[in-house]
């Protein structure tokens, strides 16, 4: 069980799909979970998750903990299929709630009354493809997988 979640191979590509999505999903998690960027940090935005939204309290916290500490273990490399996973369904279930009817486009040109779909669909097809293959080169997971 744990060689095959922690199993990778060598490869590149998977290396440089897993840093740069988890560089790309940091600032969106340190908003939710530090307030960084602009953002509401944990309180406010459980807030807005819990009320606005109407998520269930421990879902906001998953989001929020998953977006904000799952960036950072993609970019390490460590539990890569497990993250990857996690963020393939918070990204879904931002699109689905919240970006569906913004339609596809990101908001580019300010004629939409807010972001559509488009990143989240290329994060979950990034976050899949590294459920799939695993972290690849210079991971943690490459190191543990060594150890067992």
């Amino acid at each position: 069980m744990l060689e095959t979640l922690f199993s990778t191979s060598s490869d590149l590509g998977p290396f440089l799909l897993r840093v740069i999505l988890g560089l790309v999903l940091f600032p969106h998690g340190a908003q939710k979970l530090l307030g960084w960027f602009g953002g509401y940090g944990f309180k406010g935005t459980m807030g807005y998750f819990t009320g606005s939204a109407g998520i269930p309290a421990i879902v906001a916290f998953l989001v929020i903990i998953g977006e904000s500490l799952g960036s950072v273990a993609l970019v390490f490399g460590l539990l890569t299929r497990f993250t990857a996973l996690s963020i393939a369904i918070i990204m879904l279930g931002a699109a689905l709630m919240v970006h569906k009817e913004n339609g596809f486009f990101i908001n580019w040109y300010g004629a939409q009354k807010g972001e559509g779909y488009e990143f989240h669909l290329l994060a979950i097809g990034a976050a899949l493809a590294l459920t799939v293959t695993g972290a690849g080169a210079y991971s943690l997971d490459a190191w543990i997988l060594n150890l067992l």
